[in-house]
């Protein structure tokens, strides 16, 4: 072992918490109100056995509930963990402080080993040494250049969010990138990104996680199923390893960052998926990474017998209202902002966010609040998942505060009950249409407020959902019993793959018309990775732990399914041309100048009865919030039957064009407004299932991408 210069000790700082660098020293500091005694551990990179071990003296190394030290000397790159001895009582005082453990600290910027997806890390139960726990924090000096690197702030109403998986969007072989399954391998992918003309991508769990959680084996092939999606973060500071091609060099800080700057360039913002509902370390039947084992009754919410409160559905619901616990939270998305760049964060789980000591929903929890007014996170997207895993569902009232958007779950459902062809689903999608002002005008927020999605990561994808009346998430491990049974899907007469060119020319034209309703609908439309080139999960609607083929991207199916990868593109390009359907405020309901006109089949007629399958609306240029566009005309046909529409005045304006027909081939399934052919007659057939959009040309509007 290479010799290492003497090191020197100080008595340190309480503040900032984690590691931090001076002149010449570095700083430790780590809360741990509880513990009796702690003691840093120094490993030298690619050693198992400690290096140093330094006992933190009360009186000199803690100032009220911190301890500290600083040390000069110490080699460019080291590991390092803490020991802490304390009571171990998890069913009286709820504590479980054991010395044995190497505990992560909760700042670390990164951890090491960890850089092959998929190794395999087991704690010994019982007898643990320090050479048990090799995912330890990493001190290394970051001279990352971010040259003229800023926020892009592109306004939230503008915005297209394209949700991917970083492992998942290039692994497959047909990705063809240099480094698949990697920050990297997102880089090679960005002119794809530009070419489908989104403006953000929203990126799955990057905090560190444990993939080999190993509870479920496939049942097919009798291997251990991973936790693929990675919803069980153990290190919140610290990007996945396992997701730079060079994180088995501990490089996974600088190649992330890499990646946001080149998204940033190509003028896409990043948006990450962020859990703070709950954390890595399950219940008492988990392992200690770090938080448990520093202050158990602090960090989680427990019941009077100090049994883990689980409202996350995973083990454990972190304790996000105890001022201890915020502070952490504030720090961590301060760091994510500040010094890796990102733009924004979708909060999984969100509504645990206003959860308070008891597991109670707190009528204004501070939480929330703090993430809404805090000063560094003032042009940062954030988005809640306004619900949890035990039943509080917030949409529309989950926060009354500007800031907060909100995916819009209602959107989901009644998009779906309407392409089902259900009874008493007109009237909520028109609702859905114009913004959602049922679930967001009451507080004064604003179409944008809501976050529209008919698919995400949880659930089936966009070909899925016209192709499967069930789940079918037997490989999971679990007789089929996971996942949700609610799906609101209907497989066109089919289920499954098929053959029968009636079915799938209807699961196309199906397909289609929801891409119209999601792209022309005000609020921001958000997309998952390769529904727009019909990529399938078979059917499983819970695909976390299927880290294969089935969740991978076949970029293949972009070839194959080219002409629906282009009705994205020319249909998103669309939306981006056009302000009408990014409006800033809900439509006026003023007679003599109304901004949307709703009809069924005749102008001026609108039927609302449950039985009725149609729905038309006029969207009217002349004036949108101080700016000229296009009159647009959208028809919507949900029943199998054709549907004949009489086409409303266009105005002082030029005729009629088409520009979409979602039952017609390509490429006359859409058309750019130069090539759009005029109508010819006042009437329009729309078959099942169908949308047809129309547009009619303002002579001061000019055509631009937005």
């Amino acid at each position: 072992m290479k010799k290492t210069s003497p090191i020197a000790l100080g008595p340190g700082v309480p503040l900032p918490l984690g590691v931090s660098f001076h002149e010449d020293w570095v700083n430790f500091s780590l809360f741990c109100r509880h513990g009796e005694q702690v003691s840093l551990l120094l490993f030298l990179p690619g050693h198992t056995k400690k290096w140093q071990e330094l006992v933190l003296d009360q009186t000199v190394n803690r100032t009220g509930d911190i301890w500290h030290i600083q040390i000069w000397g110490l080699p460019a790159v080291i590991d390092y963990g803490f020991r802490v001895v304390g009571p171990y009582d998890p069913e009286g005082s709820g504590h479980c402080y054991d010395h044995k453990r190497l505990l992560l600290d909760p700042y670390a910027k990164g951890l090491s080993n960890g850089g092959s997806w998929g190794e395999l890390f087991e704690l010994k139960a019982g007898n643990e040494t320090e050479r048990d726990f090799v995912r330890r924090g990493i001190v290394s000096h970051d001279d990352f250049d971010w040259g003229v690197d800023r926020p892009l702030n592109i306004p939230l109403k503008d915005s297209i969010i394209y949700e991917l998986h970083v492992r998942g969007f290039t692994c497959h072989e047909s990705a063809a990138v240099e480094h698949p399954g990697t920050y990297l391998g997102l880089v090679q992918k960005i002119p794809y990104l530009l070419e489908l003309g989104v403006t953000a991508v929203e990126i799955m769990p990057v905090f560190e996680f444990v993939e080999n959680e190993q509870f479920f084996r496939d049942p097919e092939t009798g291997d251990f199923l991973k936790n693929y999606w990675g919803y069980n973060p153990i290190a919140f500071f610290a990007p996945k390893a396992a997701y730079a091609a060079s994180g088995t060099s501990n490089g996974q800080i600088r190649e992330f960052k890499e990646m946001v700057k080149a998204f940033h360039q190509a003028g896409i913002e990043v948006i990450l998926d962020v859990v703070f509902n709950h954390t890595g370390e399950g219940d008492y039947q988990g392992n200690m990474f770090s938080f448990r084992g520093l202050d158990n009754p602090i960090y989680y919410l427990l019941d009077d017998n100090n049994q883990y409160l689980n409202f996350s559905g995973c083990g454990n619901t972190f304790n996000c209202n105890h001022p201890l616990v915020r502070n952490f939270i504030m720090d961590c998305l301060r760091y994510w902002v500040v010094d890796m760049h990102v733009d924004g964060f979708r909060f999984d789980l969100a509504s645990i966010l206003g959860r308070g000591p008891d597991g109670e929903i707190l009528s204004n929890p501070p939480m929330v609040e703090q993430i809404a007014e805090d000063p560094v996170l003032a042009n940062t997207k954030i988005i809640a998942e306004a619900w949890d895993a035990a039943g509080v569902y917030q949409v529309g009232s989950f926060s009354t505060h500007r800031r907060w958007a909100e995916w819009n779950g209602r959107f989901r459902d009644d998009v779906r009950s309407f392409m089902c062809g259900y009874d008493n689903s007109v009237a909520a999608l028109a609702t859905r249409i114009a913004g959602s002002s049922d679930l967001y005008k009451w507080s004064e927020r604003t179409p944008y407020n809501s976050i529209n999605f008919i698919t995400s990561h949880d659930g089936f994808t966009l070909l899925d959902l016209v192709s499967y009346n069930d789940k079918h998430n037997l490989r999971n491990g679990e007789d089929n019993r996971d996942g949700d049974n609610h799906n609101i899907s209907w497989n066109s007469g089919e289920e499954g793959p098929t053959s029968d060119p009636v079915v799938n020319a209807l699961r196309r034209t199906r397909l289609r018309t929801m891409a119209v309703i999601l792209m022309l609908s005000q609020g921001v439309p958000m997309l998952v990775a390769g529904d727009e080139f019909g990529r399938t999960q078979l059917g499983n609607n819970n695909a976390w732990c299927q880290d294969n083929e089935l969740s991978w991207l076949n970029w293949q199916l972009a070839e194959e399914n080219k002409e629906q990868l282009r009705f994205f593109r020319m249909l998103i390009a669309l939306r981006r041309r056009h302000h009408i359907f990014r409006r800033c405020e809900f439509f006026s309901d003023l007679e003599h100048a109304p901004e949307i006109t709703w009809q069924t089949t005749q102008p001026g007629e609108m039927d609302w009865s449950p039985e009725n399958h149609c729905l038309a609306f006029h969207l009217h240029g002349d004036m949108v919030q101080g700016e000229r566009d296009d009159d647009f005309f959208v028809m919507l046909n949900s029943s199998l039957e054709s549907c004949r529409f009489t086409l409303p005045p266009a105005g002082g304006r030029s005729s009629w064009r088409r520009l979409i027909d979602t039952a017609a081939p390509s490429p006359a399934d859409i058309v750019s407004e130069d090539e759009a052919p005029p109508m010819r007659k006042k009437r329009v057939e729309v078959a099942g299932m169908a949308a047809v959009v129309l547009v009619a040309r303002s002579r001061h509007s000019k055509t631009r991408r937005g």
